[in-house]
């Protein structure tokens, strides 16, 4: 008998008054506004500008939930193109299904493009809202709680969700694996603030941290879900991604501390001096310009003069040639 369980909402809609709102979306939602929010304070407190993240995450965040979309339907393409299923049903992503690794992969091109208009350096960026990152990831799995799916094997755990009859899955206890990875990711985003302050991360450092402890944790919650997922050499794809991206990241880890110790001194520059900076690069080029058509000038001046000068040694030579 289950003495305790945490229990799963009836519906994944929340009505907010006649507007309907799907618990999924409302996570991820949540999530994004939290992530624009603490990372605009770290950014500020790096020398950045106040609604600098909010104008990049205009990028960042639709790249990030196309990629994230696109990761869930590439590799788990049977849900949605094998015999029996809809393919439109691949571009309902309220209805969940978003890869956490296509996300951050394609949201960081985005925030690339954000940042090279404005010129910031991405990495100094990427560490300024790693933590925020995490946070919002930490809100966004509580998405999977709505639609009551991705949880682990079952158990009789006093903390266990229970999952009603449903497609494809059976009612029961299991491991709330949603919410161990909510909790890994609080603990992930307050082990890179400490790790941040104590030594001074620069360069992507952070970002980096951030990942790779991110991995380790989703290895072995990946391992404990029993949803539909391929494998390779027995172990699932996810688990896979993981071990390859933590090594990586510690990699450049390493790497960069050695190639590049310490942080950013200035991560935004002023407008003004990005200004100034073009008109420089203008006047420069003006000066160039100005230089190459007084040289051509001069150089047509002394062309002419050569010719007089030829002529006149011609004009004097003809009449000793007559005598």
């Amino acid at each position: 008998m289950d003495i305790a369980y945490i229990p799963s909402p009836s519906s994944g809609v929340i009505h907010l008054g006649p507007l309907p709102l799907r618990g999924y979306a409302f996570c991820i939602i949540l999530g994004v506004f939290v992530a624009v929010w603490y990372g605009n304070k770290r950014w500020i407190a790096r020398g950045g500008k106040a609604g600098t993240v909010a104008d990049i995450s205009v990028w960042a965040v639709p790249f990030g939930l196309v990629g994230g979309r696109l990761y869930h339907v590439i590799t788990d393409y049977q849900l949605y193109f094998s015999d029996g299923k809809n393919w439109v049903d691949a571009f309902k992503i309220w209805e969940g299904g978003l890869g956490i690794w296509g996300a951050i992969a394609f949201g960081a091109v985005g925030a690339w493009i954000g940042c090279r208009r404005r010129g910031i350096p991405l990495p100094a960026y990427a560490d300024a809202i790693a933590p925020a990152i995490v946070l919002a990831q930490a809100i966004g799995r509580w998405g999977n709680w709505f639609n009551q799916e991705l949880y682990g094997k079952a158990t009789d755990l006093p903390w266990a969700v229970k999952i009603s009859e449903g497609v494809n899955r059976e009612a029961g206890t299991y491991h709330p694996t949603f919410l161990y990875e909510s909790l890994w990711c609080v603990g992930v985003a307050l082990l890179v603030v400490w790790a941040d302050r104590r030594f001074k991360l620069g360069h992507g450092r952070a970002f980096a941290l951030y990942v790779a402890a991110y991995c380790a944790g989703r290895a072995w919650i990946e391992y404990m879900r029993v949803d539909e997922a391929h494998h390779v050499l027995g172990l699932r794809l996810n688990v896979w991604t993981a071990i390859i991206v933590f090594v990586l990241a510690v990699v450049y880890m390493v790497v960069s501390a050695r190639i590049r110790p310490g942080r950013e001194e200035i991560v935004e520059p002023d407008r003004e001096t990005l200004a100034k900076g073009a008109t420089a690069k203008d006047a420069t080029a003006k000066d160039g310009d100005t230089k190459d058509s007084e040289d051509a000038k001069a150089g047509t001046q002394k062309a002419d003069g050569d010719d007089s000068v030829d002529a006149d040694a011609d004009a004097d030579a003809a009449p000793a040639k007559n005598v």
